[in-house]
């Protein structure tokens, strides 16, 4: 069973840094792209940043330039550090995974169960 596990969201200040965590736990073959989204209330969600298995990163307009994605292949982990967070930066924030859980296997998309980010003063 593989499942995916997100941390480090909180409150912050608006002008301030946090850093997202998502790390993928269960048998594992190979992990491909992976990406995070976000939800803010009454909104529908949105990707916010993509990073693909050879580490080519692309962003949502809203974010470039101010949030980087990354990832540690030997801790199957990608992250999310965001900076310069603004109050409309505020969202239940996702990340999601496309993953083989074994040779035999064809590639699945998992989601994380989301953390929250708010940012306000």
């Amino acid at each position: 069973q593989v499942r995916l596990v997100e941390s480090g969201g909180g409150l912050v200040q608006p002008g301030g840094s946090l850093r997202l965590s998502c790390a993928a736990f269960g048998t594992i073959f190979s992990i491909g792209d992976m990406r995070w989204y976000r939800q803010a209330p009454g909104q529908e969600r949105e990707l916010v940043a993509v990073i693909l298995s050879g580490s080519t990163t692309t962003y949502a307009d809203s974010v470039k330039g101010r949030f980087t994605i990354s990832r540690d292949n030997d801790k199957n982990t990608v992250y999310l550090q965001m900076s310069s967070l603004k109050p409309e930066d505020t969202a239940v924030y996702y990340c999601n995974a496309d993953i083989r859980a074994g040779r035999s296997y064809g590639r699945q998309t998992y989601w994380g169960q989301g953390t929250q980010v708010t940012v306000s003063s």
